[in-house]
């Protein structure tokens, strides 16, 4: 570092095929990160990488990589039942961590990555990417400047069919497959939590912490019948729902030590048109709901600015939503503001750019990251609860307090 200028983070992919994606934010980033090196067990994939960054260092070992003293983070785009040892061994190792989500999918990998940040120092950040959308940002935004009033309520869905996703061409399972035919819980519940989490937070305060869930899940019709179109009757996943521990969609339900309750929905492998993301908020002075179809502007209505009154007494004016695009001159994101159009080329609603470019900025500025490793293991334990719960009818289960060490939970 000379001359007043920060010196770049120095930045390696793991998983050069999902890593690809983030090419066009770290070329926009040049100066404050630079990618020095990619890792992938796929000869193939590392191959595309060489040619395109001649000057990156390329490992098919991860150790190798983290032996690496020019490496200073990594960027972990691998499947998500190794995202928790990849990042514990990355911070023991000196590095700072970006992880895909999920953080973890059990709650003993949950605390690991809770234990390795406070013992090593290290940066830690889960790339939760739909907490960075524009709307997700505004209404955030709003919901911290009280106009939402508190919080009692909140909906958030991730549906996507991804069915083409399970198998490779000859039928054998992807990690994905081997996901649904394994776990039977909600295991990538943080694109509808997030966002949810980060607005009750806004609303109702940093005390009011997510307590309990409750979770239940689909049988698996719909897979099954994907499965005999794609590879025959007889293939593996085609004969009965016994193979697929997951069920085709899974909801849990989280209430918050203040009382507020949180409704998510993780579905991606039923036939549905492409629409990815639903939001909802309630509070006491106002709601917000995502529009009911692709390309519907999200709808806001805020008490004492939105028309109309929502008691619906004789002679006034009925409540009416409004877009709300209506607010972004006085509440878009500093965010949204700063890089509108750098973000909206970059995938995810922008939300690729912004979590790396938060990463580099919580690292060069030596602070807490935006999705922190306390935020990860909450909000990823949601999985493993999930699967407790429904192993158990349903039955209420506690989410452990992992920014005061509450094990016990």
């Amino acid at each position: 570092m000379t001359g007043g200028q920060v010196a770049p983070v120095r930045l390696a992919v793991v998983g050069g095929h999902r890593g690809r994606s983030f090419d066009q934010t770290l070329a926009v980033l040049s100066g404050r990160a630079e990618l020095v090196a990619a890792c992938d067990v796929d000869a193939e994939v590392l191959a595309a990488w060489q040619r395109d960054h001649r000057d990156a260092r390329c490992y098919a070992d991860y150790v190798d990589l983290l032996a690496d003293d020019a490496v200073d983070a990594v960027l972990l785009a691998t499947p998500l039942a190794v995202h928790a040892a990849q990042a514990v061994a990355a911070l023991e190792a000196g590095k700072h961590v970006l992880s895909e989500v999920i953080a973890a999918d059990t709650l003993d990998g949950c605390w690991a990555l809770v234990d390795a940040v406070e013992r090593t120092g290290r940066t830690y950040m889960m790339a939760e990417n739909y907490c960075f959308s524009r709307p997700n940002l505004m209404v955030e935004n709003l919901a911290a400047r009280g106009c939402f009033g508190r919080v009692v309520h909140l909906e958030g869905a991730y549906l996507h069919d991804c069915r083409s996703l399970l198998h490779r061409p000859g039928g054998e399972l992807t990690w994905r497959g081997e996901a649904r035919r394994d776990f039977a819980g909600v295991i990538y519940p943080t694109h509808s939590l997030g966002p949810l989490a980060r607005w009750l937070r806004a609303a109702n305060g940093p005390d009011d912490r997510l307590d309990t869930l409750t979770a239940c899940m689909s049988a698996s019709p719909s897979v099954r019948r994907f499965v005999a179109e794609q590879f025959g009757p007889e293939h593996y996943g085609a004969d009965g729902d016994e193979r697929w521990r997951q069920g085709d969609s899974g909801s849990v339900l989280i209430r918050s030590s203040g009382g507020a309750v949180l409704d998510l929905r993780v579905d991606w492998v039923s036939a549905r048109p492409h629409d990815m993301t639903h939001y909802g908020l309630q509070g006491t002075h106002g709601a917000y709901l995502t529009g009911r179809y692709e390309g519907e502007d999200p709808l806001v209505w805020l008490e004492g600015r939105s028309p109309g009154r929502s008691e619906g007494l004789a002679g006034q004016q009925p409540a009416q939503w409004e877009p709300l695009w209506r607010y972004a001159e006085e509440f878009e994101h500093p965010l949204w503001r700063r890089w509108p159009d750098t973000a909206r080329r970059t995938g995810h609603g922008g939300g690729d750019f912004f979590v790396v470019d938060e990463f580099v900025r919580a690292i060069q500025e030596q602070r807490p990251p935006a999705v922190d490793v306390y935020d990860a293991a909450t909000w990823s334990s949601v999985a493993p609860l999930s699967a407790q719960s429904i192993a158990a009818g349903g039955a209420p289960v506690r989410i452990p307090d992992f920014r005061a060490g509450q094990r016990g939970h």
